[in-house]
Order: C-alpha cells, then sequence, then structure tokens
C-alpha cells in the first residue's frame, strides 16, 4: 500500500487487547496473544504513522512471563524498523516519560522504532507497589512503547498533552488512565482536573484523548459522564467498555466524538462481547479526520442466544408433563449444534476470500445458551445440571463448562420496591414516643420499625437491629457481616439434627428456629457478638484507593493467641455471663520428664462442671458426674506455654519404666489413638476438646495417666461422649 500522504496522520486505535487472559486453558489460552498479534501485524501491513492503546494490555498487573513475552515479541518484529518516524515531537516530554530517559522511544539513538505505541494504562494492568510501578514501565524503558497519561496525585489531576506535527497537521494527544470511578468523579465534580493547551494557534491543533473508565452509570458516581470532559476537545478514545462500538459517536452537547474500539478477546460470555471485534485507522488531516473499520479475522467465534422455553413451539405443553427433563435436554442440544454451525459460518465469511474454505481449520467456537425457562403455575420445566449439559459439547466448543445458563423470570415489581411503597415510618410519631428529642432515637429501634413491615424470612429482624446499632454506635464495621455469617451458621447446625431433609422441611425449620432466635434476642439472653480487633499500623507505601482499606485487610488484624476460632454463634448477655476460671499448676523440672506424679497441683474436676453457670455463650461441651475419678499425671515446672492453641502439635512421648507392674505399656494406647477410626461422637467430642475454651487441655509436657484397671491396651471411652474433658480417662 502506498505511504501515508505528507499531511496526514494515520492512527491505528485499539483497546483492552487483555494479554495473558486465561492463558492456562488447554483451548483458549493463546486468543488474546494472538489477537494482539493481529492488531500489530495490521499496523505493519498498513504502514500508519503511529498505534493509539486506551489501556488493558495486559489482563493482569502482574503478567506471567509468557504473556510479557508474547507482547514484547510482536512490538520487536511490528514495530522496529529502518523506515523513518515522520512525526515530530513539538512538546517538552521530559517530564512525561521521565522514567523512559525523558523522550520518545523513536527518538532514542540506540534503537531504530519505525511505528511508534503511545499507551496509557486501564485498571487491569495499573501501577501499584514500591514505586508505582506496572508491566508498561518495563515495555517503556526497553523501547518498546511510549507510556503516558499517569496520574501521580488522584484527587488533583492536570493532563497535559503531547504535541505532534506532520506536515501541516498537529494533533495534541492527551491521556487519561484508569482511576477509581468514584473517586475521578469527584475530583472532576470538585474541579480538580486540569487540561493544558498549547500557547499558540490553538485552532490548528486536532486534540484527541485517551480514556479508560466506566461509560454507563452503574451506579450514581461510578463511571465518566462525557460533559466532564472538555468541548475544546476533538475525539475521544474511549476504553475499558469491551463492546464494539466503533462508528464515531457526536456529542451534541459537547462538540466532540467519542468512538469506542471495545476489545479484542472475549472476557466474559455477555451479549456485549459477541459482537464482531474490529480495530480501526484514524487518518487525521487539519481539524478533520476518517475512520477505517477494520475486522478482526483471529479472534474466536462467539454466538450467543437467548430462548424462553415456554414461547417455543416445540416446547408447547411441555410443562404440563411428568418428567420431561428428557425432551427439554435433547431440545436444548438441538439449538446449540446450530449455534455451533452459526459461529463456523460467520467465522468463515470472515477470512480472506481466496483462501479456500476446506484448508481452513475453524477454531472451537464460543457458545452461551441462556435459557428462562418459567413455567405457568400447575406446571414445571425440569432441566439438567448446567455443567453436565456442557460437557455434552466437548470437543465441539471450547468452552465445556458453561455453555448453558438457566434463570427464571423475574417478577414485575421486585421486593424492594415493593418494600418501598408498601412502608411508611411515620416521623412525627417516632418523635412523639421518644419525647421529642432526636437524640433518644436509637438506630436498632428504626430498624425494627422498618423491618416489622417489612418482614425478614431467615433473619431475627431484632438482632439485625442490635447490630445496626452496633455498626453505627459503636463503629464496629463488621457488625453486621458478623450477625449474617453467624445466623447461618446457626441454621446450618439446626438443619444437620435431620437425617432427610427437603423444601418443606427446611422452610419449617427456618421459620421455628427463626422465631427461636427472636425470642432468645427479645429476653436479652443473646446478642450479635463484637469482634474487638486489634489493627496493626498502616504500611507506610498503602494506597487505599488502589489497595482497599487497611483495616479490612486480613494481613491487618492482630489475633489474640486466646481467641477461640470455634465459638458459638452469639454471645451470652452480660448478665448471664460468668468469667471463665483460671487454673493455676505447679509443675518442677528437677526430675526426669518420663518421671511420674501421684497427686495434682489442681483441684479435683467435680467443681467445674460445663452444667454450672454458663460462660459467654459457649455450647456445653460434656456432662459429667461427680462421682467420675481420673488421675492426670502433672510435672512439677511448667514450661513455657506455646503461643497459640491452633499451632499445637501432639507431643512425642517415650515410653518410661512402669512404676508398678499393673501398668500398661504406653505404645500400644499410642497406636490405637493414631489410627483407630472415630466415630461420630468421638469426632464431636474432639471438636469440643480442642476448640472450646470453656475446658481448659493439659500442656504439650503433661501425661495422662494409663487405666489401671484394665489389662489390655484397647482405648475405652466414655459411654456419653467418649473423651474426658481434662485430656485424660475415666477409671472403670
Amino acid at each position: 500500500m502506498a505511504p501515508a500522504a505528507a499531511d496526514t496522520i494515520r492512527v491505528l486505535i485499539a483497546t483492552d487487547s487483555h494479554v495473558g487472559y486465561n492463558e492456562r486453558d488447554p483451548i483458549r489460552g493463546n486468543d488474546s496473544a494472538q489477537s494482539f498479534d493481529e492488531v500489530m501485524r495490521i499496523a505493519k501491513d498498513r504502514d500508519v504513522d503511529m498505534v493509539l492503546l486506551s489501556g488493558d494490555l495486559f489482563h493482569d498487573n502482574k503478567p506471567s512471563r509468557k504473556a510479557l513475552y508474547d507482547v514484547m515479541k510482536s512490538l520487536r518484529q511490528n514495530c522496529y524498523g529502518d523506515k523513518p518516524c515522520e512525526l515530530e515531537v513539538l512538546s517538552d516530554t521530559s517530564a512525561e516519560f521521565q522514567m523512559a530517559g525523558g523522550h520518545v522511544n523513536y527518538e532514542d539513538p540506540d534503537i531504530n522504532v519505525a511505528i511508534p505505541v503511545f499507551s496509557i494504562h486501564g485498571n487491569h494492568d495499573d501501577p501499584s507497589g514500591e514505586g508505582r510501578l506496572c508491566a508498561l514501565d518495563i515495555l517503556s524503558i526497553a523501547g518498546l512503547i511510549n507510556y503516558y497519561g499517569r496520574t501521580p496525585e488522584n484527587d488533583n489531576i492536570t493532563i497535559s498533552p503531547i504535541l505532534l506535527q506532520k506536515g501541516r497537521t498537529k494533533l495534541a494527544l492527551y491521556g487519561l488512565s484508569n482511576v477509581r470511578d468514584e473517586r475521578l468523579f469527584r475530583t472532576f465534580r470538585d474541579g480538580k482536573v486540569t487540561f493544558l493547551r498549547p500557547d499558540l494557534k490553538q485552532k490548528e491543533w486536532f486534540n484527541l484523548i485517551s480514556v479508560h473508565q466506566n461509560h454507563t452509570g452503574h451506579t450514581e458516581t461510578g463511571y465518566l459522564p462525557e460533559n466532564f470532559l472538555q468541548d475544546f476537545l476533538d475525539l475521544v478514545i474511549w476504553g475499558h467498555e469491551h463492546e464494539c462500538l466503533i462508528d464515531p459517536r457526536v456529542n451534541s452537547e459537547m462538540g466532540f466524538s467519542v468512538i469506542q474500539p471495545g476489545s479484542s478477546v472475549a472476557t466474559s460470555l455477555c451479549p456485549g462481547e459477541a459482537v464482531p471485534k474490529h480495530c480501526g485507522i484514524l487518518a487525521i488531516t487539519g481539524r478533520e479526520f476518517t475512520l477505517e473499520k477494520i475486522r478482526l479475522k483471529t479472534v474466536r467465534p462467539f454466538v450467543f442466544k437467548e430462548i424462553v422455553l415456554a414461547e417455543e413451539k416445540e416446547m408447547k405443553n411441555v410443562w404440563k408433563k411428568i418428567n420431561n427433563r428428557t425432551q427439554i435436554t435433547q431440545f436444548l442440544c438441538r439449538v446449540v449444534d446450530e449455534l455451533i454451525e452459526e459461529a463456523k459460518r460467520d467465522w468463515l465469511e470472515t477470512q480472506e476470500e481466496g483462501e479456500e474454505e476446506e484448508e481452513m481449520e475453524v477454531p472451537l467456537p464460543l457458545i452461551r445458551l441462556r435459557v428462562e425457562y418459567s413455567s405457568p403455575e400447575g406446571g414445571k420445566f425440569e432441566t439438567e445440571n448446567p455443567q453436565r449439559f456442557s460437557n455434552r459439547f466437548v470437543g465441539k466448543v471450547a468452552n465445556v463448562n458453561d455453555v448453558i445458563q438457566f434463570h427464571r423470570k423475574k417478577s414485575g415489581t421486585s421486593r424492594r420496591s415493593r418494600v418501598a411503597e408498601d412502608i411508611d415510618i411515620s416521623e412525627s410519631a417516632l418523635l412523639a414516643e421518644y419525647g421529642g428529642d432526636i437524640e433518644n432515637i436509637k438506630v436498632e429501634n428504626l430498624v425494627k420499625e422498618f423491618l416489622d413491615k417489612a418482614t425478614l424470612e431467615i433473619l431475627p429482624s431484632n438482632g439485625l437491629g442490635d447490630a445496626v446499632g452496633q455498626f453505627v454506635d459503636k463503629d464496629d464495621r463488621h457488625a453486621v457481616e458478623t450477625f449474617v455469617e453467624e445466623s447461618l451458621k446457626a441454621y446450618i447446625n439446626k438443619m444437620k439434627e435431620f437425617e432427610e431433609l427437603n423444601d418443606e422441611k427446611i422452610a419449617e425449620v427456618v421459620t421455628e428456629h427463626k422465631s427461636y432466635l427472636e425470642d432468645l434476642f427479645e429476653k436479652g439472653l443473646v446478642r450479635t457478638k463484637t469482634r474487638n480487633k486489634k489493627i496493626k499500623e498502616k504500611p507506610d507505601n498503602w494506597d487505599s484507593d488502589i489497595d482497599g482499606t487497611w483495616s479490612d485487610q486480613p494481613a491487618a488484624q492482630i489475633h489474640d493467641a486466646d481467641e477461640d476460632p470455634a465459638s458459638n454463634d452469639y454471645e451470652a448477655s452480660d448478665t448471664n455471663h460468668t468469667p471463665r476460671p483460671t487454673t493455676t499448676r505447679g509443675r518442677g523440672r528437677g526430675r526426669a520428664r518420663g518421671a511420674r506424679a501421684t497427686t495434682s497441683t489442681r483441684k479435683p474436676p467435680a467443681p467445674k462442671k460445663t452444667s454450672a453457670a454458663p460462660a459467654r455463650g459457649r455450647k456445653k461441651v460434656v456432662e459429667e458426674s461427680e462421682e467420675d475419678e481420673m488421675d492426670v499425671d502433672v510435672e512439677s515446672e511448667p514450661p513455657p506455654l506455646p503461643p497459640s492453641r491452633s499451632t499445637r502439635k501432639a507431643p512425642v512421648r517415650k515410653p518410661a519404666p512402669a512404676p508398678a507392674p499393673a501398668a500398661t505399656p504406653r505404645g500400644g494406647r499410642q497406636t490405637q489413638l493414631a489410627f483407630a477410626p472415630q466415630s461420630q461422637g468421638e469426632s464431636q467430642a474432639s471438636n469440643a476438646l480442642f476448640h472450646r475454651n470453656v475446658v481448659t487441655i493439659p500442656s504439650d509436657d503433661e501425661d495422662i495417666e494409663e487405666d489401671e484397671s484394665e489389662g489390655s491396651d484397647e482405648f475405652v471411652p466414655l459411654g456419653s461422649q467418649n473423651v474426658h474433658p481434662w485430656g485424660g480417662r475415666r477409671r472403670r
């Protein structure tokens, strides 16, 4: 093809290559690298002046070696060459490209760059960690791309253009790399985003900006409105959105055009990804531009279809039949087969006309069939497991685990809207009830007033009010989360008591247990457990906007060595709280480790029955009669306690000389404990023994006295709980 005109700047535009996406998949692992290489080959074959990428070159913040290799290989093969670059840089780039030598790569005398690549970062390959570096910095310092559009201060952004000229055409290239949408929205709203413009001949410059943000309003502030940008701009290249809308669209309010190239690889099975993938060549002459769309041919074919079973002719009256799963599955298999054939035809149509179809190997397509299986009243559509259904097409499709997606029709009015319409909380009535002073109103009362009209089906409403009150009054960020988790845990434990469960039985259990929990909360017997977490000091290089809130990170929490990970779902009320008994032991190191004591320095276990006063809501572990006796060997001097109960290891016992002929060798019982299968009762007792704070566990250096009444080495558990709570064994 003939070289570009002297006054025309030809720019290949693409975005969201996502190199490295799903690279471990044996079928789709190389899709993203192939598509990116095709884009770069198009740039070389069409002899463009530059390539502009609008973010997410890599799929991961820390791309794999293979992903880096694939990108660097493609850039070297297609962008290096002896052809001189005709773009002249008119602005000072020492600050913009400070980390790459202070200049664009094609001005480096040590490398020959024929086609320069300019790129901003996206939300997938953004900078992080020490030095605020990203994968694009590696490519930039290697002289492969020109990484621009950084935002050192997210709350005070200055966007400076790179001024380029070819002939009489002047291009002001702006870049805004990805910033968290809510934060960028606030920064624009507060007027803290500044656009710099050329001082001279401003009307002669073609102003182009590349951004990587949400284009549509997923939330109230979770996107970048087009009218936040400046009206002096001529063209906006919008990254981040994967749907290909490459035809220029004019914003009548602002006066500029918007192009959304879309991704070059499908990263999700949604309708937007099924649109044919394109890149484009932008020809800029003066203040005018034209766009040439180019269909990408190496993209794996993808067909998306949505059907409603009740509206299909072949499914008429099938919902009335009993055991209709086979008929429905056969129908859906035929639909998927048709989609596979459609995908193959579409892919062949996009290839070169001169090649014969017999010589082409059509890649396995991506197929997504979304099925609504809602049926009229009185019937039912029985569907097969989605993964089992998808596995029927192994060798025919690329996504063998998620070909089909079942869903039911949503009701016309959502529950949230019904609640909003039905609930009306009287402000005056509340003020009058609490003496006319708003300070007397507690949050839990407002929640209770609301939930009395919006009945919860699973969670106890008064418990939720208590959790919200802790969140507001005590600044416990995890109060509601803890309440929900522990409530669900309580339901699961309750359902484990039943051998057989069906839908009706589950609903009955949930209703009864919900009433039971509400009664407990109403009487003040339980309350939501408060998480008193100690937080480590936040590191200096921690950025909350990028890395998240420090206090919510698992590494930020200091776990108490005495914390019980298997504590009960709710804490007992303070009025019923009894302090946990503490034991004082004296042990000596004066004698050998294998020696045995005949007396114990602690009190008999009878006063420590778990049937006494409840201790902080812990579940009852064992019930022991006062007549039971046991012997526990204790050494005279206490060794240092282990740092955490969860990291304890079983002590290795060496055989010791028996003090009496009736003693039993220790080795037999050791083998029996290590390899004998446990019954269900033994497992529960073991869990109670090692995971409940209501009992005191002997230290690692304590020995358990052998059963002197038995001559055999068989382990004999208790009749009720099988294991004594003190770790020893009863006499028989």
